[in-house]
């Protein structure tokens, strides 16, 4: 299939551009949200830049919609109309913000776009109306266990932590920061200690890493901590996973199912939290071991393979569903009954 998606979450499109099909992104001479196309990514040739406004709509099989202002740009330029016209999935990353439980889903109100959650807690949390929904996990692109630990420190890869504060738990970095020295990834982390009150010698900010050099450097670390309050599952827990980390997270949103006991630990106490910072960096077989079951783990339920075989099957269903422009070829059918129940019918787990 040919797909059309634009490149708004760079380690997430890293992951679905590794399947079978052809993938379309959209660019424009100044790049940005609605044209950054690879953005220098080093992805398979199966990923082609396009210019919507060049694009022929009849050469997209289907959509994968990230923002809702999408739907309406690819109606302007194309001219078909996702979901009704052109097949259409509209990937949900984000917790909802605002007021929860209560927030509706931008969705909620069609029945022709089916949601697909990144995680179950984002669908329970949401309120999905009339929309199809089904989850499909995060997939992560194995970059081997090049874990050594030989830094005794805690490893946090978070974005804009000063802006951000509670969301990301930027205000329980100092209690950590005592606990054992911090290196900090990720975009806007420069002046971060100063912002919280922590001396340079217990935090550095290592800044925006290139994809290879961030897992060397995280691999290093003898913990990766997850002190994210209110996100959705993020990937960089799932790569340390990956890499062979022990983990410390808050028990928040999807962490819980993600991170089993034996790869770290998981509590909404940040004093057990602490307790285990100390244990490990004090311990570095114990931290091995448990890293090396973080990782059975991640490669379990967060493997590559895994996530690209549901997205087929989402994907074979989309093609399948009647539109304007074709009818439905039962004998192509591969129903999905989570896709195909309105979640207000369902029985969400």
């Amino acid at each position: 299939m040919r797909i059309l998606l634009w490149h708004v979450h760079g380690s997430w499109t890293d992951a679905f551009v590794r399947g079978r099909h052809e993938y379309l992104l959209p660019v424009l001479p100044e790049g940005g949200p609605w044209g950054l196309g690879r953005a220098g990514r080093d992805w398979p040739d199966s990923v082609r830049e396009v210019a919507l406004a060049d694009l022929d709509a009849d050469t997209v099989d289907a959509v994968v919609l990230q923002r809702p202002g999408e739907i309406a740009e690819v109606a302007r330029v194309l001219g078909r109309r996702p979901g009704i016209e052109l097949p259409a999935a509209f990937v949900e990353h984000n917790t909802p913000k605002g007021d929860f439980p209560f927030t509706r889903h931008p969705l909620a109100d069609q029945g022709d776009i089916p949601v697909v959650h990144v995680t179950h807690f984002n669908r329970l949390a949401w309120d999905n109306g009339a929309a199809p929904t089904v989850v499909i996990e995060h997939g992560i692109p194995d970059p081997g266990r090049l874990y050594t630990g030989e830094l005794p420190e805690l490893a946090v890869v978070v974005n804009e932590p000063v802006r951000r504060g509670r969301v990301t738990g930027t205000d329980l970095l100092p209690a950590f920061a005592a606990a054992a020295p911090l290196q900090v990834f990720g975009m806007k982390t420069e002046g971060l200690a100063a912002a919280i009150g922590v001396e340079d010698s217990r935090l550095t900010a290592r800044g925006d890493l290139r994809t290879r050099e961030l897992h060397r450097e995280l691999a290093r670390c003898r913990v990766y901590l997850h002190p994210m309050r209110w996100t959705s599952l993020g990937l960089s827990l799932l790569e340390a996973m990956h890499l062979g980390m022990p983990v410390l997270a808050l028990a928040a949103t999807e962490a819980p199912r993600a991170v089993p006991p034996e790869a770290g630990a998981v509590s909404a106490d940040v004093g057990e939290l602490l307790r285990c910072a100390r244990r490990l960096v004090a311990n570095p077989e114990e931290a091995r071991r448990r890293g090396l079951a973080a990782r059975e783990a991640a490669l379990e339920r967060y493997g590559l393979g895994r996530f690209l075989d549901r997205w087929d099957e989402v994907l074979t269903d989309l093609r399948a569903r009647p539109t304007r422009h074709g009818r439905r070829d039962p004998s192509n059918a591969r129903l999905d009954e989570q896709i195909l129940i309105p979640a207000r019918e369902r029985n969400i787990p």
